[in-house]
């Protein structure tokens, strides 16, 4: 069976967060009857990509948003690359805890220096503790920014990753709300 379908499914689910009906499955593959749709629909479940629930609506599987990891790419000197035949839900790579987890865009350059940029997506799970060299979302005096978490003799401050920024000491009160886990980029 042709990954194609497979494709289409996605691409639809993705955009209109549910999965499509067999009249609509005829248009996005082309077809002219219900009978070929449903002959693919049982290959796809046959192959695990998607199932139905206890109602008999299709739904997608585990592995439905998973995408081919095909291997190990040198960053060095060329090499021969290694083949995979694994896949990645990237939702869980990044996301384990979803119940607790926040997207932020960045706004500035402070963390520039750990490869955090301007309009980088951050990943963080809410949590009101951290340790030393977390790279924390804080309350501090009643702003929010994203630092370094520091700490020595029970002082906590934030630290940024750019040298043309200070140190933040909170005036009064420092609350972490959440710790970074990921940093998403598009170019």
């Amino acid at each position: 069976m042709t990954p194609d379908y497979k494709e289409k499914l996605l691409s639809f689910y993705q955009s209109k967060r549910r999965m499509p009906t067999y009249t609509e499955m005829m248009t996005i593959f082309g077809f002219k009857s219900k009978n070929a749709v449903y002959r693919v629909v049982t290959k796809l479940i046959a192959a695990g990509i998607v199932t139905k629930d206890k109602l008999g609506k299709l739904i997608p599987s585990d592995g439905f948003n998973d995408i081919p990891m095909v291997g190990f790419i040198k960053a060095g000197l060329p090499s021969p690359g290694e083949m995979l035949t694994d896949t990645l839900n990237i939702e869980e790579y990044l996301v384990p805890k979803k119940a607790s987890t926040y997207l932020f865009e960045v706004d500035g350059d402070s963390m520039i220096e750990a490869h955090i940029a301007d309009g980088d997506i951050v990943i963080a799970e809410r949590t009101n503790t951290a340790k030393d060299g977390d790279i924390v979302i804080a309350q501090v005096d009643g702003e929010f920014t994203m630092k370094f978490l520091r700490s020595k003799n029970n002082k906590l401050w934030l630290e940024p990753a750019n040298k043309h920024y200070k140190p933040i000491h909170p005036e009064y009160e420092l609350t972490i709300v959440a710790v970074v886990r990921s940093v998403m980029r598009k170019y």
